[in-house]
């Protein structure tokens, strides 16, 4: 009969093998250059985060992280691609977190399931959006706007099914009570300049995109959808101010991987993207691009994407947004 003091050292090996393994996972990878996909086009706060990142990954673990933008269905074809990858961690994602909150909800037959499919690293950072409007239309406070649009329905811009310019206004006119028509862009490029030459005239829209046409008075800017009110932008109210208690609006920028990688190298991500963002000048660099930097680890992540899940599922039902 095997002694308990056997036993016991017999598991004791076992499982200091095992730790062997998972750490030498950790210690040879990567292996090969790492593709991280950005599911939007280039030039937006989301493709400048994963340069960022991808730059300083390359720098430490000495192999090259290289950014490839596949956009295309608000998020879901670049994601659906790293869904299918090999879970070995040389496929990334970096996306906004309405590719795993709102799509699920407002596709009626998304390519992935946001809660089985990835492996959330963590949350990089965060973003805002401005409310804006044409300097044509007569307002000049959120409580005029709501009553303008109350008026009449309004047509506004935004970048896309699903994006946050979307939602945002979605979720507003769902709190304030007034009536909207959405127009698409393919990106918020197009769509600034419409804005800013009368094309159109209402949007809510990244705050880095928009403020130079606001110091321009190409467009007013009115509130900011954030909490707090934004660095690039300190004299706009939030919306929140504006007499919305209940109403905040924070996009954010999240790195994944194919459900399955190891969990060493899970940690080994974690750990050096956490001291990637924490980079001296880089909260600076991104402060123009009204991009703030808010580390979250893997589990907080997964923990607040499910409960902003449920949010978006109630707005989406309510709003009656779908994509067919």
């Amino acid at each position: 009969m095997m002694s308990r003091r056997l036993f016991l050292s017999g598991a004791a090996t076992a499982s200091l093998g095992l730790g062997t393994v998972g750490f030498a996972h950790s210690q040879s990878y990567p292996q090969r250059p790492v593709k991280i996909v950005v599911p939007f086009l280039p030039g937006g706060g989301t493709d400048l985060v994963a340069r960022t990142i991808a730059d300083r990954l390359s720098a430490k673990l000495k192999q090259a992280f290289v950014v490839e933008n596949r956009p295309g269905a608000a998020g879901n074809l670049g994601a659906e691609a790293v869904a299918k990858s090999a879970p070995d961690g040389h496929t990334l994602l970096v996306a906004l977190d309405t590719t795993f909150t709102v799509n699920p909800s407002l596709y009626k037959k998304p390519p992935f399931d946001p809660n089985s499919d990835f492996q959330y690293i963590g949350i990089l950072a965060t973003t805002s959006n401005m409310l804006v409007v044409h300097p044509s239309i007569p307002v000049n406070s959120v409580a005029e706007f709501v009553a303008y649009a109350k008026k009449d329905p309004i047509s506004y811009a935004h970048g896309g099914p699903g994006t946050p310019g979307h939602l945002c206004m979605e979720y507003f006119r769902l709190l304030a009570g007034f009536q909207a028509m959405p127009v698409p862009y393919r990106g918020n490029t197009q769509l600034a300049t419409d804005l800013a030459s009368g094309q159109i005239k209402f949007g809510f829209v990244g705050s880095s995109g928009l403020v130079q046409h606001v110091e321009a008075g190409r467009l007013k800017g009115l509130a900011v959808s954030t909490r707090k009110r934004s660095p690039v932008a300190p004299e706009l109210p939030t919306i929140a101010e504006s007499g919305y208690p209940d109403f905040e609006f924070e996009s954010y920028v999240v790195l994944a991987a194919p459900a399955g990688i190891p969990d060493s190298v899970t940690a080994l991500l974690e750990r050096e993207a956490e001291q990637a963002m924490a980079s001296p000048g880089l909260q600076e660099k991104f402060s123009a691009q009204d991009i703030l930097i808010e580390w979250t680890g893997s589990a907080d992540t997964k923990a607040r994407i499910a409960a902003d899940a449920k949010l978006w599922a109630r707005v989406v039902k309510a709003t009656g947004m779908h994509v067919d």
